[in-house]
């Protein structure tokens, strides 16, 4: 199950934006200017909840800064330094797409787009026939970098490398499906006309100290996460939906080893990628229950131990089990 989103165009009033690094994951750059930033729309099309793009950003100007020394490395690498570069020689040069903050993709996670804007047909071809079918999903999130300053700002933060799944040609445009793989660190734009293109690393999380801790906590959440599925195709009345819950699409991926063409420092580990396999829509959820899985999601992408973010999802999910069982009751006695 898929989800489908929408993205239409929204002109800032700012002439001048910024994007800046705040984090590990973020990259800055500066003189940059939009002439329109994207922002989520919602609309119904056939079979449930529709998701289009059509965005219109055009970045002229721009300048890496310095992230980190992973960054560092790959710009000006010298003979001190040249045992390290190979363990962060591995980076892709891939399309961006970039969304609104609120639109972030977790590993994993399955969703829909409807491209028919001329440039994302072109960064579509460029992916399927050039880029083994690879982009990058990143946010576009507005932050403050001073009072004073008068230009509209935006880190690129929370990247993730996607995987072209299906294409359906339509009479306007294609829906394209995709799928999440891995953390990457966004670390330069190479171009901006007619799409964004740049340069990313993988980010992955620590190694790990105590394995069979690990074995532990990834079989409770797999048995929280099959409770939940359960629940969920009980709970849900609606006769267009389909029988698949996006968390067993999720967990049923994640439980594979992926077989995507890349370096294999992009593929997340066996409980890495279960672990952001919690993090998906559950079907009938409240505007509340949706901006805490936000949340999480955005939590998750941060957290760089599997331990953590492990026992955060486990005790998400089993709230959200009781929840749903508390729904499912609710829709027992309703139907009496």
């Amino acid at each position: 199950m898929s989800c489908r989103t929408t993205l239409n165009a929204f002109t800032t009033n700012s002439t001048s934006t910024s994007i800046a690094a705040v984090s590990r994951s973020s990259v800055l750059l500066s003189n940059i200017t939009l002439n329109s930033f994207p922002t989520v729309g919602k609309r119904r099309v056939r079979g449930g909840g529709a998701a289009s793009i059509t965005t219109s950003h055009l970045l002229y100007y721009y300048s890496l800064r310095r992230l980190d020394s992973k960054t560092q490395l790959l710009r000006r690498p010298n003979k001190k330094l040249r045992r390290n570069i190979v363990a962060y020689a591995t980076f892709l040069e891939l399309p961006l797409l970039p969304f609104p903050s609120d639109q972030v993709l977790v590993p994993s996670e399955a969703k829909t787009l409807h491209l028919f804007e001329a440039r994302y047909l072109k960064l579509l071809d460029e992916c399927l026939f050039k880029k083994k079918k690879l982009f990058v999903h990143f946010v576009l999130d507005p932050i403050v970098v001073s009072s004073s300053s008068k230009e509209a700002s935006f880190a690129a933060r929370y990247g993730c490398l996607v995987s072209i799944e299906k294409v359906e040609q339509l009479d306007v445009g294609a829906l394209v499906s995709i799928r999440g793989i891995g953390r990457v660190t966004l670390v330069k734009f190479a171009k901006a006309d007619p799409y964004l293109e740049g340069i990313v690393l993988p980010l992955q999380d620590n190694v790990p100290q105590n394995e069979s801790q690990i074995s532990s906590k990834v079989l409770e959440l797999k048995e929280a996460l099959h409770s939940l599925n359960s629940l969920e195709i009980k709970l849900k009345a609606a006769k267009d939906e389909p029988l698949q819950t996006q968390t067993a699409n999720s967990l049923e991926w994640a439980l594979k080893e992926p077989s995507i063409d890349c370096e294999e420092a992009f593929i997340p580990s066996f409980a890495e990628r279960v672990s952001f396999a919690a993090l998906q829509n559950v079907s009938g959820s409240t505007q509340s229950e949706m901006l805490k899985l936000q949340e999480e999601k955005l939590k998750a992408m941060d957290v760089k131990e599997t331990l953590q973010r492990l026992e955060n999802c486990t005790g998400f999910i089993k709230n959200r089990v009781s929840m749903t069982a508390a729904k499912l009751a609710i829709q027992s006695l309703n139907m009496q």
